[in-house]
């Protein structure tokens, strides 16, 4: 893997960075909007949205006075598009191993009194 997908492996195995993801997929927000549903300090919740704008997930907008995040769904793709290379590769290895034990029937067969 790379170092982006690294980076946003990293992050999306938090699970209040998930959540933050969660809520910023139905519209951006700000700082505080996103602190409220957590029980944790803005320090806390600025530390895990420098972890997701570093990791490329959110970017930060500007909006008078504050600044909103929203959510980088292109960055995702880049997650989906490996996790959905790597679910391809393991049907294809089953498909296979499915055909050869079709095709060798006694590799299937566990003698009596042996494991």
């Amino acid at each position: 893997m790379n170092e982006s997908l690294d980076s946003k492996f990293a992050a999306l195995a938090d699970p209040t960075r998930r959540a933050i993801l969660a809520r910023l997929a139905l519209g951006e927000a700000t700082v505080n909007e996103l602190r409220i549903p957590f029980a944790i300090s803005q320090p806390a919740i600025s530390k895990h949205l420098k972890v997701l704008e570093r990791a490329g997930l959110i970017d930060k907008g500007q909006a008078a006075q504050s600044r909103p995040r929203r959510l980088n769904a292109a960055a995702l793709k880049e997650t989906t598009d490996w996790i959905a290379w790597v679910d391809n590769l393991w049907r294809d290895s089953f498909d296979r191993l499915e055909e050869f034990l079709a095709a060798n029937p006694d590799t299937t067969t566990i003698k009596e009194g042996r494991p």
